[in-house]
């Protein structure tokens, strides 16, 4: 079974920096390619980066490119998303995702706030 887990979310100040990981279970994790999304309240989950499978392809939204990256390290099974700089917009629950076959899994979320 397809398990997901994010961690390392927390209250950070703007301009500050944030390392979320994503531990994956259950499933050949090499072979694929994971996503980090991010959801606000009351809006559609946006895809922030991308991973390939053995780590040669990453993407970026505009809104963080520059300022998130995005790596794995396939003999732990894990996924980072290294976060610098960080603006107000940042605040969101943070997701990884995987797709195999038809099948999309999702960890449980992870909290990113700004204080003010």
């Amino acid at each position: 079974q397809v398990h997901l887990v994010e961690s390392g979310g927390g209250t950070v100040q703007p301009g500050g920096s944030l390392r979320l990981s994503c531990a994956a279970s259950g499933f050949g994790f090499s072979d694929y390619t994971v996503t980090w999304y991010r959801q606000r309240p009351g809006e559609e989950r946006e895809l922030v980066a991308q991973i390939s499978a053995v780590g040669r392809s990453t993407q970026y939204s505009d809104p963080v490119r520059g300022r998130f990256t995005v790596s794995r390290d396939n003999t732990k099974n894990m996924v980072g998303l290294q976060k610098v700089n960080l603006k107000p917009e940042t605040t969101a629950m943070y997701l990884c995702q995987t797709r195999i076959g038809l099948a999309t899994d999702w960890g449980q979320g992870n909290q990113v706030s700004l204080s003010t």
